[in-house]
């Protein structure tokens, strides 16, 4: 995480620089690396928008992993790491509406309901030009690179906001930037999965592979899945999972080609990282490895042998870009797909949240209302 501070806003009495609006707000601020008790709900000042950015009365945002690692700092090195600096205020989705607007912003108006994709990016590098925001040479994320959602406003980028339709809620809309694009990006854009084909999902439980297994069956997809408890593979089974597997019980691979006749899965979802070798061996002749984190470790132990003698595949795949948000928000706003919400919390319970969202019990998103 690079340099960052809390936004002030005006201290002018009461008003901000914004006619009608508090000069302060509540937010989740942590303030060092902890546990849950280090979240501090606090009074801090409110920001302003500057150009091409929009002020957003923010009404729900969502536990993602960069929120749990920004808070207790990260399990292993990510890439590219530095300390951060405190305070900081996390949250990386984002709905709610427009109340102010910065200079030069046109694409939407005050008063407008909008969900925000997360990526920070230049707009002119050749990465950029071909829409691949989050390979930018600049590439950073909302509410893990500057102040994020976790608060009553948050200034964003303007252009990032998608208008959101009145049917949609602001707790679902929340629940799907940064997981359901993801999961998106590593399944349909960059695993290319057709329908009839088959899927492992490892740590079906999390945001992303809660997802995947929303995405996955909409595409047609036999899906396998993994999870440690018994109540996660119910759950999963009950979301549409045609079998899952405690990983504790023996290795992944021999489950899987059990499951399907040696012939082994067409897709791998691995947000793990230390899981390559059994994600590797679970996967068939001409298979995908697509990966996203390395929550479980990010330095695995495979034969490279098992890679190109099968003509296996390994992407590399985090959030995705504009069209792929684009696309699975449009799904959500049309019905043909809802996020798996496991609770929902108010902003002053944000440490009850993170306790829920490390719980090894949690099944989907852990979303928070502002």
């Amino acid at each position: 995480m690079g340099s960052r501070s809390i936004r002030s806003g005006a201290t002018d009495g009461g008003m901000g620089f914004v006619s009608g609006l508090p000069s302060t707000m509540h937010a989740a601020v942590i303030h060092r690396h902890g546990g849950p008790e280090v979240l501090s709900y606090e009074e801090v000042p409110r920001p302003e928008p500057g150009p091409g950015e929009a002020l957003i009365r923010v009404r729900a945002t969502s536990i993602n992993r960069l929120d749990l690692w920004a808070r207790s700092g990260p399990p292993v090195p990510i890439f590219p790491w530095t300390e951060p600096d405190f305070p900081i205020i996390s949250g990386s989705d984002c709905a709610g509406e427009v109340v102010a607007l910065g200079p030069g912003v046109t694409n939407v108006h005050v008063g407008q309901r909008v969900v925000l994709y997360p990526a920070i990016y230049r707009g002119t590098c050749d990465y950029c030009r071909a829409g691949e925001q989050t390979q930018c040479l600049d590439y950073r994320i909302f509410g893990e690179h500057t102040d994020g959602a976790m608060a009553e406003y948050a200034v964003v980028q303007a252009n990032n906001l998608l208008p959101l339709p009145d049917h949609v809620s602001f707790t679902d809309a929340a629940a799907m930037p940064i997981a359901y694009t993801t999961a998106w990006r590593m399944l349909i854009t960059a695993g290319q999965l057709r329908a009839g084909e088959s899927v492992l999902i490892l740590g079906v439980g999390g945001g992303v592979g809660s997802a995947a297994l929303r995405i996955a069956r909409r595409a047609g997809a036999t899906v396998y899945a993994t999870a440690s408890l018994p109540e996660k593979r119910r759950l999963a089974e009950e979301h549409g999972a045609a079998a899952t597997f405690d990983p504790s019980a023996g290795p992944i691979s021999e489950w899987v080609l059990e499951q399907t006749d040696g012939r082994g899965v067409d897709i791998v979802v691995d947000p793990l990282g230390a899981t390559w070798r059994e994600s590797i061996r679970s996967l068939g002749r001409g298979g995908r490895l697509v990966c996203c984190g390395a929550t479980a470790g990010n330095q695995p132990q495979f034969d490279i042998r098992e890679v190109y003698q099968r003509h296996r595949r390994i992407i590399g795949a985090p959030m995705g870009n504009w069209d792929d948000f684009t696309q699975v928000m449009h799904l959500l706003f049309a019905g043909e797909i809802t996020p798996i919400i496991d609770s929902v919390f108010p902003l002053e319970r944000v440490a009850d949240a993170h306790r829920r969202a490390e719980s090894r019990e949690s099944f989907g998103k852990v979303v928070i209302t502002v």
